[in-house]
């Protein structure tokens, strides 16, 4: 029998995927949910406890409580103020420990995953590790294909977004027609396709970009997409998505490819390591 889970969850299907690949291997599970954050239908029928995000301290106790030897953190979580966060002592303390890395989430995700695993005795793994046919394969994932103005706005949108992971900002951009409308910073990537909307062109629609590459801590913080992502995109008028083949998740892929082409966008993996190829080729 594998050690019991504990699913620290966020927003978004990811967590919902973990419960029911839980179920249905017959391992034992926990999730921690987060007030504010993860949606009351994750949790639902599940075994689960809630606890404000600045109360470290109660969650790892409600862990521990629940005998849960492994941990996966999975789902967006939007980062709180100090105010909105009131930290309890651990919490506190940690903060201390983190110090000026606090800048960045790359900083704080390192910091916390030394923490869990080295003095409380957790064991952190990737959401990837447990269902590692949601990782983003390389080539167009549905029906539709990029042209090449939509290609060439994939280049610029990797080079943009690897801009960003290196400088600990964040994942994504959208480009249309060569000009960036928005890139991803704190708000998130919804965020940052509602306000590409309002900054949209005439002319073909623009592309997501995101990826996984730079220092970021990637048992924790891979990008993720999934049909509510197409659906936002779609929404914001753009043409297609394209992720980091093997550093990005693709939550649901058959749901994802589908409601992608019921839309008319494209998905592709773009193996980062190379330049961008027509795929019609």
């Amino acid at each position: 029998m594998p050690p019991k889970l504990g699913i620290i969850a966020g927003g978004g299907d990811l967590p919902v995927r973990l419960i029911d690949a839980c179920r249905a291997s017959g391992r034992p599970f926990f999730v921690l949910a987060l007030e504010g954050q993860t949606p009351e239908e994750t949790v639902i029928g599940a075994p689960h406890a809630w606890v404000r995000m600045g109360a470290a301290g109660k969650a790892i106790k409600l862990l521990r409580q629940a005998k849960v030897e492994e941990l996966v953190l999975a789902g967006p979580v939007r980062r709180p103020s100090l105010a909105e966060l009131r930290p309890d002592l651990w919490a506190t303390r940690f903060i201390a420990k983190v110090g000026t890395k606090a800048i960045g989430d790359d900083g704080i995700l390192a910091v916390l995953l030394n923490e869990l695993e080295t003095n409380e005795g957790f064991r952190v793994v990737g959401a990837d590790d447990l269902l590692p046919d949601v990782l983003a394969t390389a080539g167009v994932l549905g029906s539709a294909v990029p042209d090449d103005q939509a290609l060439e706005d994939i280049r610029r949108g990797l080079d943009v977004a690897r801009a960003l992971c290196r400088l600990d900002v964040g994942q994504g951009v959208v480009v249309q027609q060569g000009l960036v409308l928005a890139v991803e910073a704190i708000e998130g990537t919804d965020a940052m396709l509602d306000r590409a909307a309002d900054l949209r062109r005439d002319g073909p629609g623009g592309v997501l970009v995101k990826v996984g590459s730079g220092k970021r801590e990637g048992r924790v913080d891979l990008p993720t997409i999934g049909a509510a992502s197409v659906h936002r995109a779609a929404g914001a008028g753009l043409r297609g998505i394209a992720v980091e083949a093997g550093k990005a998740i693709v939550v649901d892929r058959e749901r994802t490819v589908a409601a992608a082409d019921a839309a008319g966008l494209f998905v592709i993996g773009i193996d980062a390591r190379d330049h961008v190829d027509d795929p019609a080729t």
